[in-house]
């Protein structure tokens, strides 16, 4: 069974296996990880868990040009499946390209339902942080991403080119709490 966990240096071998399987230097839609991260030293691995970590910290400036945001991996058995991230507000950027939320499963984990479960329980945490709607955003060449938008309640606003590519926004509204 999945769960939803805070990032951990104690998952360092797992999450290396997972970004060695996406590839290195490839883009992980929600993990947080940035070109400039050093993730293979355990001591920049730590560096970094720590710097996801405090991204939900609203007593701390976040960094030029990023919102505050929590983080979590899927994991399932200890195996790091994926990542999912929740931004508490949108900049430009986002509200133009990025969205509230971003997600990326493993390839090897694809096509198990984990996106649609993920996102439901970051959808939760939204609503339970008192925000009303999410903005959800994929390419438009990833109609697997689309049916897990589509299947949580995602009502497409647009598609746009955008300097991600050609994008898909969708809005997400969310309960009452």
């Amino acid at each position: 069974m999945p769960d939803l966990i805070a990032p951990t240096t104690r998952l360092r071998d797992s999450w290396l296996a997972a970004r060695d399987e996406w590839g290195r230097g490839v883009h992980q839609d929600g993990s947080g990880l940035r070109d400039s991260d050093e993730v293979d030293t355990a001591a920049g691995f730590a560096a970094w868990v720590a710097e996801l970590r405090r991204a939900s910290d609203q007593s701390v400036p976040p960094p030029q040009g990023l919102v505050h945001a929590s983080f979590w991996w899927i994991v399932e058995d200890d195996s790091v499946l994926g990542a999912i991230s929740l931004r508490y507000r949108l900049n430009d950027f986002l509200l133009r390209a990025g969205g509230h939320i971003g997600y990326g499963i493993r390839p090897s984990a694809r096509g198990r339902g984990l996106a649609t479960w993920a996102l439901g329980r970051v959808l939760g945490h939204a609503a339970a942080r008192g925000m009303d709607r999410c903005l959800i955003t994929c390419h438009v060449d990833n109609p697997a991403s689309a049916r897990v938008i589509e299947r949580r309640g995602g009502v497409l606003e647009d598609v746009r080119d955008t300097e991600l590519g050609r994008l898909r926004r969708y809005w997400v509204a969310l309960p009452a709490r």
